[in-house]
């Protein structure tokens, strides 16, 4: 088990050991200059691993995932892939080497079909579509029943589930998800979080931010607990669910989160 601490915080608290596929190490990074999100942030993900990172409001959880994926550019730290450091490389170059992403909001093209969103996921490798999509429709068959319905039409949850399909397209060894379950009544984010486990357990590494921090821990390897861009807690995601401290000083404060963007919201997710 690894133990590498940062100060007094045991930092990847129950890692495998061995390399890991994706390391962030020492991440300082943020949107304006001179003003770090991040302030040494460090997270590692093995092979076939399902970690979260949840935390309170602003405490760096999608900045990380977008400074994983070159989108926020990081002013020091490293961030390696497979040990390539791919720090600060762009997205386009990161999904040829395997890392695939999914933002929160705006992650599908609404005027095309489900079938084209699919297709701009491939872009880079066009004559692998046949292939990939039939793995898709492995895991989401509805996908291949309503390839051709426009994506606009779908519900909240049925968009999310395109929008990782699109990420899978060009066979990720890393998915990175940006709070999946943000916006959906509470049976579409129970199937976010399934849908998530199932791309997992086919093999694929994935990170998850999450605000509803409870759920995610339950289908977690692994968590990383962020406060003002740092490692506050990791562990085992049930671990961390149990730990009296953990509980005190942030799942109760997650849970008023999610309640309170839930009763700002200003229409319920359609459902299906």
């Amino acid at each position: 088990m690894s133990t590498t601490t940062a100060g007094d915080v045991a930092v990847h608290r129950g890692a495998p050991e061995g390399n890991p596929l994706l390391a962030a190490t020492d991440v300082f990074a943020g949107y304006l200059p001179g003003v770090d999100i991040l302030n040494g942030c460090n997270l590692v993900v093995h092979p076939g691993e399902l970690v979260g990172i949840i935390g309170p409001n602003g405490a760096g959880k999608s900045t990380l995932l977008k400074a994983l994926f070159g989108l926020v550019r990081i002013r020091e730290g490293s961030v390696t892939l497979k040990d390539e450091d791919i720090t600060n490389h762009r997205a386009d170059s990161l999904v040829r080497r395997g890392v695939g992403f999914v933002p929160q909001t705006n992650n599908v093209f609404p005027s095309l079909s489900i079938e084209e969103n699919l297709q701009m996921g491939l872009y880079q490798a066009p004559k692998r579509f046949e292939e990939r999509f039939a793995f898709i429709v492995d895991l989401f068959p509805t996908l291949g029943d309503r390839r051709k319905q426009r994506a606009g039409s779908l519900s909240g949850g049925e968009r999310q589930m395109v929008a990782m399909a699109r990420a899978l397209m060009m066979d990720p060894s890393v998915l990175l998800l940006d709070e999946p379950s943000a916006g959906l009544s509470p049976v579409r984010q129970d199937e976010t979080f399934i849908r998530t486990r199932k791309i997992n357990k086919a093999g694929v590494s994935v990170v998850i931010v999450e605000q509803n921090a409870r759920r995610a821990l339950q289908i977690c390897d692994r968590a990383y607990v962020l406060d003002q861009g740092r490692n506050a807690y990791s562990g085992p995601g049930r671990e961390l669910m149990n730990d009296p401290k953990v509980i005190e000083l942030y799942l109760g404060t997650l849970a008023a989160d999610v309640e309170a963007a839930a009763s700002a919201a200003p229409t319920a997710e359609p459902e299906a």
